[in-house]
């Protein structure tokens, strides 16, 4: 296994133990077949997107070195929502399990399954500190610094 990749993933939960959801997720995510966890930020609460009827999140962000394929990832990362439970019923609806790939290398994709850099990446406070945590000389894919972008907000950790 080389590990050719850096990944970052995105995770979300505001149902049923949102704090246990994602440590369960950060424990799938080191078990992923042919990667490895690399790093993990610590948690942040957040305001949901969608309807203000619903708990806040907790939110983080995990660094995978993976030799997985983008779309690869994404279909475990898929596999892993589903199997705590997660249930697509409306875009930015509570979730048990929300796993985003927020960068797949320094690459640019446009599927109508996947989209890298994730769309929200560069005006999303509860993606970005968490990614800073991670990686902070993160040089995003539009050749901004993540630490220019996070002057814009105020953090809430969990």
């Amino acid at each position: 296994m080389n590990n050719n990749h850096s990944a970052y993933i995105g995770i979300g939960s505001n149902l049923n133990e949102p704090i246990q959801q994602v440590e369960l997720a950060f424990i799938e995510l080191q078990n992923l077949t042919n990667s490895s966890l690399v790093k993990r930020s610590t948690l942040y609460r957040s305001f949901p997107l969608g309807s203000a009827n619903q708990p806040n999140y907790i939110n983080a962000v995990a660094r995978l070195s993976t030799d997985l394929s983008a779309i690869e990832l994404l279909d475990k990362l898929q596999a892993i929502e589903n199997k705590q439970g997660r249930v697509r019923t409306e875009k930015w609806g509570a979730r048990t399990l929300d796993l985003d790939i927020l960068l797949y290398d320094n690459q640019q994709i446009e599927t109508a399954r996947l989209s890298i850099p994730h769309s929200g990446i560069y005006e999303r406070a509860f993606v970005l500190y968490p990614l800073y945590e991670c990686v902070p000389d993160l040089v995003l894919p539009n050749g901004q610094k993540i630490y220019e972008l996070l002057k814009q907000f105020t953090s809430t950790k969990s």
